[in-house]
């Protein structure tokens, strides 16, 4: 992912977990009687589009607090959830994580991170916005103060769908194979190109009115039939006039995104993490030529897109003094000076309403995206939620391809997910 999908499955490295602070002494990096403390923070931003923000604010924050040090460290956001999750384990981890949304109640039930419930940190509370910290919570307590906000939305250029005669942005799955087909008679170019990605594909289950799981009834539905009518409306976008066919190389999401800032490609999914990303593009030197609107809506006639963004959670095993330390960074960082500065630098979006100034909402990467936040899912408080697009991202691809049906592609998720969560029924 890129941002809001569950970490790939890489062995867990403990070379970063050298590089932490944590709960240790640590005495080499500046922590003697009387000097600075020195914190470790893991940022899991994009290290060429995003972490030089981080950087620069991380000195600001060096220069405001003279008696604290903070140790940056740039961790893929891939390999990250399971290299925190070694370093946890043997005591080794950063004082302070860029946790994606669905990592914190996971690492949270395993002890990994510290309240939060009245700590400075969250001093602020009342500025973010409700669902994003109802977000952070595990069980009536809060791990996680949040730092960026984003969903999924269709992402269009304009000059393409005006040139074929669309005034307006498909509201619906068929609106949309019908508008990919007009783009691609009049200007050779697709209209359309869909991810086999789960946390892509997750749009076409809450268009459906339903979702991989039912956390509240405890019951999985990835293979319920209005699951498999939405998986079927996401298998039809792949082939007709106008569709790209499904890439399933390890280089997709570069594939798709190039092609769109490109101008290969009229419209595809995305977030609001490539914004910068999209306006370098040949097609969007003009900014405005970006049309950004609520992912099309399925058979209910209800658009739903997932929530995701990243938490600043501090390390549960970093001693006293480390923590007081991470604590006032984490403030510093979420406060709405940094986020606006985030926002303006990055085109991300902020989590605290006091951060939209008019500065940040002049950008319309981030008035596009913040307009279609009403349809933004957020995800159940289960630790396992992530986890669980770990099998379709197996199955997705070969049903895409043709190497396996539907059924059996949702059977076999369907079975993986229950070694996830055993205490749900069919």
């Amino acid at each position: 992912m890129r941002r809001g999908i569950a970490a790939s499955a890489l062995v867990a490295s403990f070379a970063l977990a050298a590089t932490a602070c944590g709960g240790s002494s640590d005495s080499g990096n500046g922590d003697k009687a009387g000097g600075p403390v020195t914190i470790t923070w893991w940022d899991t931003s994009n290290a060429t589009n995003e972490a030089p923000t981080y950087q620069a604010l991380v000195k600001q924050f060096e220069a405001a607090n003279k008696n604290i040090k903070v140790k940056y460290v740039n961790v893929p956001f891939d390999q990250a959830q399971n290299k925190f999750d070694t370093a946890a384990g043997a005591s080794g981890a950063p004082d302070v994580l860029r946790s994606e949304v669905g990592w914190t109640p996971a690492f949270a039930k395993k002890g990994y991170f510290l309240p939060l419930d009245g700590t400075d940190a969250l001093a602020d509370q009342a500025k973010f916005q409700p669902n994003l910290i109802k977000q952070a919570q595990f069980q009536g307590k809060t791990y996680g103060v949040p730092l960026v906000t984003d969903t999924l939305a269709l992402v269009y250029n304009k000059a393409l769908f005006k040139k074929a005669g669309i005034t307006d942005a498909p509201k619906t799955w068929d609106e949309l194979k019908s508008d990919a087909a007009k783009i691609d008679s009049k200007d050779k170019v697709y209209g359309y190109w869909g991810s086999t990605q789960a946390y892509y594909a997750q749009t076409f289950l809450y268009g459906e009115g339903t979702d991989t799981v039912d956390a509240t009834a405890k019951k999985i539905t990835v293979d319920s039939a209005a699951a498999k009518k939405a998986y079927g409306t996401w298998l039809s976008t792949f082939s007709g006039q106008g569709l790209h066919k499904a890439d399933t190389t390890a280089d997709a999401y570069a594939h798709i995104q190039d092609a769109f800032v490109n101008g290969k490609v009229a419209a595809i999914i995305q977030g609001p993490w490539e914004i910068t990303n999209i306006y370098k593009g040949s097609a969007f030197t003009d900014k405005s030529n970006l049309g950004i609107a609520t992912v099309p809506a399925g058979s209910t006639g209800k658009a739903g897109a997932p929530t995701g963004g990243h938490n600043l959670s501090v390390y549960a095993g970093s001693d006293k003094a480390h923590q007081a330390a991470a604590l006032k960074f984490v403030k510093f960082m979420t406060s709405a000076a940094s986020q606006e500065t985030i926002a303006l630098k990055n085109s991300t979006l902020p989590t605290r309403s006091d951060a939209y100034t008019d500065k940040v909402k002049a950008d319309p990467g981030i008035a596009g995206y913040q307009g279609v936040l009403s349809a933004a899912r957020p995800r159940p408080a289960l630790p396992e939620y992530s986890s669980l697009w770990n099998p379709l991202d197996i199955e997705l691809p070969k049903i895409a391809d043709g190497k396996e049906s539907l059924d059996k592609g949702l059977g076999n998720a369907e079975v993986a997910i229950t070694k996830l969560v055993p205490d749900f029924s069919k």
